[in-house]
């Protein structure tokens, strides 16, 4: 059975590529969010899986989203995916319960392997 998984990035492109090159690993999209509140609201409807989640948000920091998803869905495992690639900020997502970080620009290659960690763990 796929897997479903949700992307909260403020770029549509990058919402768009993503979901693409996850479509074709077989994982199904099933929320997209553009902002902190537009995730919020899919996440009382829907339990994705894996969350693709930025940290440079419109309305927050990607960070404080992690905490909150953390809390509301333990099962639920989060993966990084930023521009920012500051080894404090890395870690720091990491520590906040991150399952993985995922440095932009990425690759399909690069989705793919992280797509196999979150398989193997």
């Amino acid at each position: 059975m796929p897997q479903t998984v949700m992307i909260v990035d403020d770029a549509l492109f990058i919402r768009t590529v993503l979901r693409n090159m996850l479509e074709d690993c077989g994982y199904h999209t099933i929320a997209e969010a553009g902002s902190a509140l537009e995730a919020q609201r899919f996440l009382h409807t829907t339990t994705p899986d894996l969350i693709f989640l930025d940290i440079i948000l419109p309305d927050a920091n990607g960070i404080e989203i992690l905490d909150d998803i953390r809390c509301s869905l333990p099962a639920t495992k989060v993966i990084i995916c930023s521009s920012i690639s500051q080894e404090q900020t890395i870690q720091k997502a990491l520590q906040h319960g991150a399952a993985a970080y995922l440095q932009k620009p990425f690759t399909q290659e690069t989705v793919a392997a992280v797509l196999r960690q979150m398989e193997a763990s």
